[in-house]
């Protein structure tokens, strides 16, 4: 019998909890006793969460953003669990070992930090062009917001990626600097303009929704690979 308890246990331990501040979101939203043979997956809620959960069956929900949900947009024993800014650092544009498989990443280290916590990685990878690389990260993706060739054109060879969840200045300076010469985040930042004209460096913003989006199915994997009887279940609405 999975308890919600044993999802938090794992959870907590997986995203490593204990590196965030107290208050940050992290752990049980909604307790709950009941035993948990469905658990459903959701970046936030929305009007129809609630016939959704119904449908589905579920003994328990993951939330993102779980912060306006309502008090009774779910039936009575649903629990939920809900991980705000340690989902965020482990599973999209952070330093993130999954996505490092994903684009065959070697070699990866940290690239910047805060509050003693990474903010991305760096490493080498497959040697492709620019637009070899635009189109694979489409394809992980679903899509990305903005592409920015380097200053030698799509053509140029990139066999050394910089995958970071903040864009500034100083970031995209070290990226260079560690012989990055592509920048993959989700956001683009004008603060960091003048480096990356300076530097030459191509840019991909992948938008921040969809790395979420990513890293709901990737969490979705790691569930499946603790508990084999666990049914999982995904929505991006």
């Amino acid at each position: 019998m999975i308890t919600l308890d044993d999802l938090t246990r794992f959870l907590d331990g997986y995203l490593r909890r204990e590196r965030f501040p107290d208050d940050e979101t992290a752990g049980v939203w909604r307790a709950s006793g009941r035993p948990v043979s469905r658990i459903g997956l959701a970046l936030e809620p929305w009007p129809g969460l609630g016939a959704w959960a119904a449908r589905e069956r579920l003994d328990a929900l993951f939330l993102h953003r779980p912060f306006r949900l309502a008090p009774d947009a779910l039936a009575e024993g649903v629990g939920i669990v809900a991980y705000h800014l340690p989902f965020d650092e482990r599973f999209t544009l952070g330093f993130n070992p999954r996505l490092a498989d994903v684009l065959g990443l070697t070699n990866f280290d940290v690239l910047g930090e805060k509050d003693g916590r990474p903010l991305g990685m760096i490493g080498d990878t497959h040697s492709l062009s620019f637009a070899a690389w635009n189109a694979a990260l489409g394809d992980v993706f679903g899509g990305r917001d903005e592409a920015r060739a380097p200053f030698s054109g799509n053509d140029m060879p990139v066999a050394r990626l910089a995958v970071v969840g903040a864009m500034n200045d100083a970031l995209v300076r070290a990226a260079d600097a560690r012989g990055a010469r592509l920048y993959v985040t989700g956001q683009w930042r004008e603060r960091a303009e003048t480096a990356v004209r300076e530097t030459g460096i191509g840019v991909l913003i992948v938008g921040h929704r969809r790395s979420e989006e990513w890293g709901l199915r990737a969490l979705a994997g790691v569930i499946r690979e603790r508990w084999a009887n666990l049914e999982v279940v995904t929505t991006t609405a």
